[in-house]
């Protein structure tokens, strides 16, 4: 585990619906659902909240960008929700390549038995659990931080 930032991270898998919220602990061992939020005016404002609970090291918000690597319209999206909730909370927030963590939280919860109506509510979280614990392996593994960094302006509290 050189290398390795002990922290608590929350991930953020942000959908045009709703947001998915996990967190890790401060060893890394495991990424964990907290909270799927409702994607309106008051999104950011609640998982600042949720960010309230912990002592958290930084946010792995997921970027959305297409097999080959590009940026869309939901990557758009998601910088600028990521860049919200920095500007919002002081905290850095981590972008990593969350390709494909949608498409396997619901084979997840297939394989489970859960079909994908039942699985509305909680698909985004397991997305976010997904990405959360992808950022943490490759840290653990490479001994870098994962994904890229939105600086931090000096008008942002902290």
């Amino acid at each position: 585990m050189s290398g390795f930032r002990r922290g608590v991270r929350l991930g953020i898998d942000v959908g045009r619906a709703r947001v998915g919220v996990a967190r890790c602990d401060p060893d890394g061992m495991l990424a964990v659902p907290v909270e799927t939020v409702q994607r309106n005016d008051s999104a950011i404002d609640r998982i600042a909240e949720i960010a309230q609970d912990f002592d958290l090291l930084e946010f792995v918000v997921g970027l959305p960008v297409n097999l080959q690597g590009a940026d869309t319209a939901s990557t758009t999206d998601a910088r600028g929700f990521a860049a919200a909730l920095q500007s919002r909370t002081g905290t850095l927030v981590r972008l990593v390549d969350e390709r494909l963590s949608t498409v396997t939280a619901h084979a997840a919860l297939r394989s489970s038995g859960r079909s994908q109506k039942n699985s509305r509510s909680i698909v985004d979280q397991i997305a976010a659990v997904i990405l959360l614990q992808q950022a943490i392996d490759t840290e653990k593994s490479t001994g870098n931080p994962p994904g890229d960094t939105i600086p931090l302006d000096e008008e942002s509290p902290r």
